[in-house]
């Protein structure tokens, strides 16, 4: 612990961190994951004003710098002389000076010695003495906002505040699997994660058994080039199933280099990397480690430090979307269902085999539209239409990649009455209609003769998939629009409820659903497979499984 020099707290440019409950818990979380804890509690009355204690089991620090703690301008955080190596996520080293300043706070800490220390600060009153407690931190934050009503009266209701508190918790909770954390509110634990390094343990505690279950985890490594210097990019963490989603962006929770930041460029990458696994309107749920050198990120852009800058932000980004795209790729995407005697439904993970649906063998069929499989144990109920949709979409996009889409031509033509944009569309789009497979011309006013449409597979598509086609088309020409037309496309010529298929039609679907690259999800993000084990329905039917 050392008082820093004029220059340096000029460059650092410190100020105010502590704006409400939530950043006071995020300074001591970060204090104590510098310390090297493996174990960090964390309790809150109220709203957090009232109190706030958080206990680590780190180093703890010795009498002398508990009380140079306390200061202003001091620190343990940052190297001599070189900002830009900085490795500690307190990169100030302010924040008990800083708290102390809006509350009454009490220090008490241990760096192994035969006895502790406790500081308390209240106001300008500063108390030292000796304390018992085993090695590590334990800091109290009492009548926080007490000198400042105006800050403490813009807090949102307690609900609120608190509610920001556990989301930040849930943060490091799931960003940090290998520390354990537990949140107390008001005498009641709401959150506990056993420290395992198991992102899917941490999963469990914040998110519940759903997504713990239905989610894969990643390690992954990429080099790249940052400033003309060649180094690599770490991604480790947690990615939910497609299967389980959220409306909002919030549940893309990421870290760099052990801070929870937000990086747009970054969430933007996660969701690229779910491609069209994900329904157009659900956002997924992550946790994703980014690791990579000081020296090509900048944490001192924010006064709260909720974001940083990155150098080479977009090859960082598409290291990212590379690794979440290959982790799903390897993943088994199946929807599991528990068959249980209330007839209610809930969700189980599968185990992935080295060949998707490889062991499945068709047996039968259910109101021509869902396909029964056994399945190694499980039966599987395949969707289809969802099935064939994956399918042609797949095969479509190779096409493109490649060639134009196969067509077939309509005798006598379509007519078809567009809109004056739709019209203008086919003019401005000739090219790319025709390399997926349609022939319009336009014939007067706002009438258009197709000659010709798509044939994917040998299905023909609806004229009035031209429509759909040109709005995606006049939306944008690149890869995400291209993305959502071919979906768009995929669906027109897709096997239909009602549509029958003979046994060896049936065999081939399966056989071909299971051979694409994400056969679990159709390119709208619905599932493909649901599986239901055998134990559940030996369940559903009071039967043991092994007695037959």
């Amino acid at each position: 612990m050392r008082r820093l020099d004029r220059e340096t707290v000029d460059r650092i440019a410190a100020g105010e961190v502590v704006t409400r409950p939530a950043r006071v818990v995020v300074e001591l979380i970060e204090n104590a994951l510098d310390a090297g804890a493996e174990r960090i509690e964390i309790e809150v009355d109220g709203d957090g004003t009232e109190r706030i204690r958080v206990a680590d089991d780190g180093e703890g620090m010795s009498t002398e710098a508990a009380e140079l703690a306390v200061e202003r301008h001091t620190t343990s955080k940052l190297p001599e002389g070189d900002l830009t190596a900085v490795e500690t996520l307190g990169f100030r080293g302010e924040a008990l000076a800083s708290v102390a300043d809006v509350a009454r706070l009490t220090l008490t800490t241990n760096d192994g010695g035969p006895r502790g220390t406790r500081v308390t600060v209240d106001g300008d009153d500063v108390t030292v003495e000796s304390a018992g407690r085993g090695r590590g931190t334990t800091v109290e934050v009492r009548d926080l906002f007490h000198n400042r009503p105006a800050r403490r009266e813009s807090l949102a209701a307690p609900a609120t505040e608190f509610e920001r508190i556990s989301d930040r918790v849930a943060d490091y909770a799931l960003l940090r699997p290998a520390v354990a954390f537990s949140l107390d509110h008001d005498g009641r634990r709401t959150v506990a994660t056993p420290g395992t390094g198991d992102a899917a343990d941490a999963a469990l505690s914040v998110y519940g058994r759903t997504v713990a279950r239905e989610s894969t985890t990643l390690d992954a490594a990429a080099p790249v080039e940052i400033a003309g210097r060649e180094t690599e990019v770490a991604v480790r963490g947690l990615l939910a199933y497609p299967s389980t989603t959220r409306a909002s962006t919030g549940h893309v929770r990421l870290a760099v280099n052990g801070r929870p930041v937000s990086v747009p460029a970054l969430r933007l990458a996660v969701e690229r990397g779910y491609g069209s696994l994900l329904p157009g309107d659900r956002h997924p749920v992550a946790a994703l480690a980014v690791s990579l050198p000081p020296w090509a990120v900048d944490p001192n852009v924010h006064p709260t430090k909720e974001t940083v800058a990155l150098r080479a932000a977009d090859a960082v980004a598409s290291v990212v979307e590379d690794a979440v795209g290959d982790a799903l790729s390897t993943a088994d995407l199946r929807r599991s269902a528990e068959v249980a005697m209330d007839l209610d439904a809930a969700l189980e993970p599968v185990d992935a085999d080295e060949s998707a649906l490889a062991d499945a063998t068709f047996v039968g069929r259910f109101r021509d539209l869902y396909l029964l499989c056994a399945a190694d144990g499980d039966l599987l109920v395949i969707d289809q239409h969802a099935a064939h949709e994956r399918i042609n979409y797949e095969r479509l996009r190779e096409a493109v990649d490649s060639a134009a889409v196969p067509s077939a031509t309509l005798d006598p033509p379509a007519t078809l009455s567009l809109s004056p944009a739709d019209v203008a569309a086919v003019e401005a789009h000739a090219d790319e209609l025709a390399r997926l497979g349609f022939d319009p011309e336009p014939f007067g006013g706002g009438t258009v003769r197709l000659r010709a449409v798509p044939a994917p597979l040998g299905r023909v598509a609806d004229p009035e998939a031209l429509e759909s086609t040109l709005a995606a088309l006049r939306d944008g020409s690149g890869a995400d629009e291209r993305d959502a037309l071919l979906a768009d496309l995929a669906c027109h010529p897709s096997l239909k409820a009602g549509d029958e298929l003979t046994d060896d039609e049936a065999a081939a679907l399966i056989e071909r659903l299971g051979a694409c690259d994400q056969p679990f999800a159709c390119p709208h993000g619905r599932p493909t497979v649901l599986a239901i084990d055998e134990t559940h329905l030996a369940r559903g039917f009071d039967r043991h499984p092994n007695r037959r």
